[in-house]
């Protein structure tokens, strides 16, 4: 994994979410885990190396950053909010999140075939969090703090954790550095907000939920593209489009592909995006504007 500061190390190039530990005086405390089973298993020897796992901090809900837990049962605590826990494992619909996870095995990790553990075992003891906050919340772990800050927008308990001592935030999938969000059932006004709050924050570094590590400037960008999105459908809507003429038309992926492995997913998550957006647009909000005007009369 990749040091990037005297005590912390992420992984940014393997499929999945880019997961990382702190060292501390007291133990190492994991910031998600990998999706792969052969890189959770590494992982998890990597930090019994350097101390006892005190903590795994789980930033979402979806498979590719809680997955591996299964492999870390070593660690003493899982924490996340408690959305996270409420949503373990339910990714979208029409996503079984148990064959998402292993449909990556032949291509991303055939060394982790024999690891993967069957679906009633899985689910029997996935190492689900046993330690859940509702608002921001911070921890002491030896020498270092852990300031969980509650982010939502790309989902509901998203948590971003932020260690002053080391001047770097993990900031999960609110951020997508320079590939493809997905939209499916966020919150952008709330996402919004989210990255308002990370911009009051005194970091050099921001470890990602997807792409390279980078810094307070990659906030800006994401908004900017969160914008773009809402600006294409919306356009897209003012002109008379039908939802099946914006998943037609309105596509990023020559900017922002999908990340490491997801590649071929493009299409798909472009089109789900669109149609979120769409129904957002021409559903939801004419919905709610309706329920204020009732609530104001």
């Amino acid at each position: 994994m990749e040091q990037l500061t005297k005590n912390v190390f992420a992984e940014t190039k393997l499929r999945g979410c880019n997961p990382g530990y702190v060292v501390t005086s007291d133990g190492v405390v994991v910031i998600d885990t990998p999706q792969l089973p052969t890189y959770a298993v590494r992982m998890r020897e990597e930090c019994e190396a350097k101390g006892r796992i005190r903590y795994i901090i789980n930033t979402e809900h979806h498979v590719d950053h809680i997955f591996g837990n299964y492999f870390f049962k070593s660690a003493e605590h899982v924490i996340s909010h408690e959305e996270t826990r409420k949503l373990f494992m339910v990714v979208y619909p029409q996503i079984n999140p148990y064959e998402y996870a292993k449909e990556a095995m032949p291509t991303d990790d055939p060394e982790g075939i024999l690891l993967f553990p069957d679906e009633k075992t899985y689910f029997a003891d996935p190492k689900r969090p046993d330690i859940t906050i509702t608002q921001d919340a911070t921890i002491t772990v030896g020498d270092h703090t852990f300031n969980l800050l509650h982010t939502p927008g790309h989902t509901p308990g998203q948590l971003a954790v932020h260690i002053p001592e080391e001047r770097i935030v993990f900031v999960g999938d609110t951020i997508f550095n320079h590939c493809q969000a997905w939209l499916y059932t966020s919150n952008l006004e709330q996402w919004f907000h989210s990255l308002e709050k990370l911009l009051d924050l005194d970091v050099d570094l921001i470890v990602p939920g997807h792409g390279p590590v980078c810094t307070k400037q990659e906030i800006y960008v994401q908004r900017a593209f969160l914008f773009e999105w809402i600006t294409a459908v919306a356009t897209a809507v003012a002109k008379g489009w039908s939802k099946e003429e914006c998943i037609a038309n309105i596509s990023f992926l020559d900017r922002f592909p999908c990340d490491i492995g997801q590649e071929y997913m493009g299409p798909e998550v472009t089109k789900n995006n669109v149609a979120a957006l769409y129904d957002f647009l021409t559903v939801k909000m004419p919905a709610m504007a309706e329920k204020r005007q009732a609530d104001g009369n």
